[in-house]
């Protein structure tokens, strides 16, 4: 793996812009990637930076977001995310994606695919390259697999299920895996006055009333830097600070919902530990 492919956000007084070394970095791999997307994570006021971006919350719409993994979260440490979306009329969309990724080890034949996508996020004071490979099902085959009325594997690709294979942990099936969620999130998606593309708003809301905002929007890969520079002139003429986070959505979710099934299954542990120690009559 390139040392290269992935600088975590920094934190403490350092800068949020990147060195000089970063940005060499960046440039290196937005050569092999199909598009870049910039990604704030929002400290601020909701409502406040909703309507300083000039959008309609109304049209906001809504999804459902399940993440797969084990309960120790043993493809999240191994760069592996497994992911089912349910959106509304009746539609859904999975993906298995891999980060970070060096672009220059894939092979032409995912380089050349339709349904494998490879990215560098750019975020303050840090970046990331991952490789996506996506499909499609429908939203009642999520709420099954979750259920348990069908394997994990069946609304999953076979070309999904061979980057699954290729890059989990070894000994972990697809099918072995547990869900983590719902999680519940409005995503706004508009062109701001001013701006020359799409920026998307995402709120993901979890059963504890925690929140996480993200502001991104997306490009070329040779319009990498003009594109953040516009998109920071745009942030900073809606008063929206441009500031470090040490919340993702992603990992945001995986930890809340881990801890979630741990305190369960310790719950049911004690329960049962409990009626084994009633004396029988």
């Amino acid at each position: 793996m390139n040392e290269a492919t992935v600088v975590k956000p920094r934190t403490g007084s350092e800068s949020i812009r990147l060195s000089a070394e970063d940005v060499i970095a960046v440039m290196e791999l937005l050569k092999g990637s199909n598009s870049v997307e910039l990604k704030l994570m929002v400290e601020y006021p909701v409502r406040a930076t909703i309507r300083h971006l000039g959008f309609d919350p109304v049209e906001a719409q809504p999804r459902q977001v399940y993440f797969f993994d084990t309960p120790d979260l043993a493809l999240n440490k191994a760069g592996v995310i497994v992911r089912a979306r349910r959106r509304p009329g009746g539609k859904g969309d999975t993906v298995v994606k891999l980060r970070p990724v060096d672009p220059a080890t894939l092979s032409d034949e995912l380089r050349r695919d339709e349904a494998v996508k490879t990215e560098v996020d750019v975020m303050p004071g840090g970046y990331v390259c991952s490789t996506s490979v996506k499909g499609r099902c429908d939203s009642a085959e999520v709420v099954d697999v979750c259920s348990g009325e069908k394997p994990l594997s069946s609304i999953f690709t076979q070309k999904q299920r061979d980057f699954y294979a290729a890059h989990a942990p070894a000994g972990i099936s697809m099918d072995e895996l547990v869900p983590l969620g719902p999680t519940f999130l409005l995503l706004a998606k508009q062109q701001p006055k001013h701006f020359d593309r799409v920026v998307v708003v995402e709120l993901w809301m979890y059963p504890d009333g925690s929140r996480v905002l993200e502001i991104s929007t997306k490009g070329a890969p040779g319009e990498a830097f003009q594109l953040a520079a516009n998109f920071r002139a745009l942030l900073m003429d809606s008063g929206i600070p441009i500031e470090r986070s040490s919340s993702a959505k992603t990992g945001s979710a995986l930890s809340f919902f881990s801890k979630q099934l741990k305190s369960e299954v310790a719950h049911r542990s004690g329960n049962a530990k409990a009626r084994k120690a009633i004396p029988v009559a």
